[in-house]
């Protein structure tokens, strides 16, 4: 063979693994950054769910203590009845 063939195809086949390696390289780069804006936004999902978890659990407080009110007031008006009976 010719030697500037063989010099022809060695250049060819390491740009061509060079171009193989480059592009598999972006392609692992375009994959991490895409995960990082998964991992991201499923941070923020799990932000907003912890947020509206402690707004329900003071809603709850809330309902609860106006329950033990009511419940207060019930029991002063059954001994009111009571003692007017």
């Amino acid at each position: 063979m010719n030697d500037g063939l063989l010099v022809f195809l060695a250049t060819a086949g390491l740009l061509s693994i060079i171009f193989v390696v480059v592009i598999w390289q972006l392609a692992v780069t375009w994959r991490a950054k895409a995960a990082l804006v998964r991992e991201g936004e499923y941070r923020q999902l799990s932000e907003r769910a912890v947020a509206t978890h402690e707004e329900t659990q003071r809603r709850l407080d809330g309902i609860a203590s106006q329950l033990a009110e009511a419940r207060a007031q019930l029991i002063a008006i059954e001994k009111t009845l009571t003692v007017i009976d």
